[in-house]
């Protein structure tokens, strides 16, 4: 089924990357009217994301390292299609809709310093399109590509504007060595139209290899932007936290060293930018990955 919203960032479907300027904002809510200073949140506009040093205490860490152990050893979850593993060693690579599994995590993630970060920016109520928990253990954690979140949620789970932002909260130090998250600041204010076709049901085999075959920009496009805004590394230690922008092009490499580099990744989208049917692709991923629930986070 087509949906009968007007698509404002095409994507797919074609033979060539193209770019254009973001037709939405950056930010759509009051620079006043949340925990962000107005500098912070001009910040945000202009970089595409904020970090926030300490926004989880050091006790609530050690409880969400409690919980990763717990989910990647429940014997329930062993087979379940929301927990996603390392191709080759079986190693838990993901742990999607953690805060439906997790109490702990569920409490975290509605509370004001963290929620009212995405309500501040995104200016409206919020809900929870996708959390997950990121293991990325030493030696064996494979990469994410380079990507834009909004052009795999808008083509594949049918998110028409980018109106949604992302909070990546450090469970382990993140070195810039470890496999952390690289972001080109700035980007989130270019669309990227991706080229080729969205195979049907092949989105397993990306969250496991970490390298979409279609949704990312081709090689001379990512030259280009990253000669354009450069990288910046979000380094942070246990605690620490990134918001960044739906549309922001980000990835990140490997982790070849001994340390593991874990992180719990939260989305916040807009109740007034909820689901249709998908813009370029077949039908809709599942639910973990794309919720359908748009029940605003209390």
């Amino acid at each position: 089924m087509r949906t009968a919203i007007a698509d404002n960032y095409p994507t797919r479907g074609r033979t060539v990357c193209s770019s254009t300027t973001r037709r939405d904002p950056a930010v759509w809510g009051d620079a006043t009217s949340g925990p962000l200073s107005q500098s912070e949140v001009a910040e945000y506009d202009r970089r595409g994301y904020h970090r926030t040093e300490s926004l989880v205490p050091t006790a609530d860490v050690f409880h969400l390292v409690d919980e990763m152990s717990r989910l990647a050893a429940d014997e329930d979850l062993r087979d379940d299609e929301c927990v996603v593993r390392e191709h080759g060693t079986g190693d838990v690579r993901s742990v999607f809709d953690v805060h439906l599994l997790s109490p702990v995590v569920d409490e975290i993630v509605r509370r004001p310093e963290i929620a009212d970060m995405a309500r501040q920016i995104l200016g409206s109520d919020v809900y929870i399109h996708q959390s997950r928990l990121n293991y990325k253990p030493g030696f064996t954690g494979g990469p994410f590509y380079w990507h834009s979140d909004f052009e795999t949620w808008h083509a594949e789970d049918g998110m028409p504007a980018p109106r949604a932002a992302s909070i990546s909260i450090a469970l382990t130090e993140n070195y810039g060595y470890n496999g952390g998250l690289m972001i080109m600041p700035g980007s989130h204010r270019e669309w990227v139209s991706c080229a080729g076709e969205t195979p049907e049901n092949y989105y397993r085999e990306s969250l496991v290899t970490g390298t979409p075959p279609t949704g990312s920009p081709d090689q001379a496009t990512l030259t280009s932007m990253a000669n354009k805004y450069g990288i910046d590394m979000m380094t942070g230690s246990s605690g620490s936290a990134f918001l960044f922008d739906s549309n922001a092009i980000h990835g990140s490499n490997g982790n070849i060293t001994p340390f593991p580099r874990s992180n719990l990744f939260i989305v916040f989208n807009s109740v007034e930018n909820t689901l249709v049917e998908p813009f370029s692709a077949p039908s809709p991923r599942p639910t973990y990955l794309g919720s359908r629930d748009f029940s605003p986070l209390r």
